[in-house]
């Protein structure tokens, strides 16, 4: 089994984007001010001394995106097949990448384990993808987000988990907010003030280059005053690297974005204000040991930036989507697939973030985990598994869900490698 060295840098280079969406940089760039201009209230728009206005970086990021051979192969794909059937042809070639190595299934392997129980247990976590829209186009980015993606939770679905967190607060602790760039969505502020008028933990992933977007120049001290936990992705100190993952320019952004949240107090000691960043491989490899590189980036960090942050997770790139796009076409997913498998984790099993996390879609879908939820592998009503998936609007209390079945595949593999993969770091 490979690990990365206890470094970001100098390893090979990233997958390509992969994106949806359709029409031209000019089309898309248009919409997507209207939906950064609607998500922003008239306070929202005055400029502080924590933040200095900045150019967006939408433009850029749909010109690389414009410009990149491999997303319109994809997109030329998409429009042809459609999304379903593109999803079930990534869950076939995960499966022929098995069956060539002659290992079995996911499902198999936790049989085999013997005493692992893929059963969901009481709900602790509530994990919200309120929208798929975002300022960057990551290339290892498993919900696809981009400029070019306009799905977005409304009002009404937003009230429903209000209500969930509200019947479920005997059990839950913690909201857990993503995207896309959840911060662009319109329900952000108000889930957020929600579920800390409830007590409850929130937690913000947040990409750091949106702290800078116009019109998010409070952006930050809203965190601040609500005691947000930001979860912050950083795959590297290095600009090579995380530039060759996230985008031309987003390094220089993100360290801008880390400063100003240091400003308001995220990651200084006495505080209370917990700064969280976020590592995963840039290239065909497992996630390190947590522990090692996070002083390895606490070190760089400080010292070339004065940048302070609480802790490092270090998640395994998932085979789904971009990610499986890339190794597919690089005749890699095999060998990805095969290090996974050897690097299956029984511990890592049986601490799968799946258990006590139900996730919610945009479209007020619910699922297991947030990886199922891009795969439409979705929790069915009870007594008809043909019936459409599970909505918010159909459960009544989150406690509802405690004791079903957990929805596994062999993309499961990737949580469940080495030290594990979860959305709060390693599960062993």
């Amino acid at each position: 089994m490979m690990h990365a060295a206890y470094s970001c840098v100098g390893v090979p280079s990233a997958p390509t984007l992969s994106l949806h969406g359709s029409g031209g940089a000019h089309a898309q760039l248009t919409r997507a001010r209207v939906v950064l201009n609607a998500t922003n209230s008239t306070s929202d728009l005055q400029t502080d001394n924590s933040a200095a206005a900045s150019t967006s970086l939408i433009p850029e990021t749909l010109e690389e995106m414009e410009a990149d051979t491999e997303f319109q192969q994809t997109a030329a794909r998409l429009q042809r097949l459609g999304q379903a059937a593109m999803t079930r042809e990534e869950k076939q070639k995960r499966q022929r990448s098995l069956d060539r190595i002659g290992v079995p299934s996911f499902g198999a392997m936790v049989k085999e384990s013997g005493g692992i129980s893929m059963k969901r247990q009481e709900a602790a976590i509530l994990q919200l993808n309120i929208g798929l829209y975002c300022n960057q186009a990551c290339s290892h980015c498993h919900v696809e987000s981009s400029p070019k993606r306009f799905e977005m939770m409304d009002r009404p679905t937003a009230e429903q988990c209000v209500r969930l967190m509200q019947d479920g607060t005997g059990s839950v602790t913690t909201v857990d907010i993503t995207g896309g760039a959840p911060e662009l969505n319109s329900q952000f502020k108000y889930l957020v003030e929600s579920a800390r008028g409830l007590g409850l933990e929130v937690i913000d992933r947040c990409n750091l280059t949106v702290l800078l977007e116009p019109g998010q120049e409070t952006l930050a001290q809203f965190l601040a005053d609500n005691q947000v936990h930001v979860v912050a992705s950083m795959p590297c100190y290095s600009p090579t690297n995380v530039d060759q993952q996230r985008g031309h320019g987003v390094f220089d952004r993100s360290i801008k974005g880390l400063q100003v949240l240091n400003a308001v107090g995220y990651g200084q000691p006495g505080t209370g204000l917990q700064l969280d960043l976020v590592y995963n491989p840039n290239g065909i490899f497992l996630a390190p040991a947590q522990s090692k590189l996070e002083g390895v980036y606490k070190e760089e960090l400080q010292q070339h930036f004065g940048i302070v942050f609480n802790s490092l997770f270090c998640l395994n790139n998932m085979p789904i989507k971009r990610y499986v796009d890339y190794l597919q076409r690089r005749n890699k997913l095999e060998e990805y697939m095969q290090m996974l498998v050897e690097g299956f984790n029984v511990a890592a099993a049986d601490g799968v973030m799946c258990r006590n996390t139900v996730n919610v879609g945009w479209d007020g879908r619910v699922f297991d985990c947030d990886f199922n939820q891009q795969l439409d592998m979705g929790m069915r009503k009870p007594g008809n598994s043909s019936e459409k998936d599970m909505t918010v609007f159909d459960v009544g209390s989150l406690e509802e869900l405690t004791g079903r079945s957990i929805a596994i595949d062999n993309h499961c593999f990737g949580c469940t490698a080495g030290s594990g993969s979860s959305c709060q770091g390693a599960v062993a």
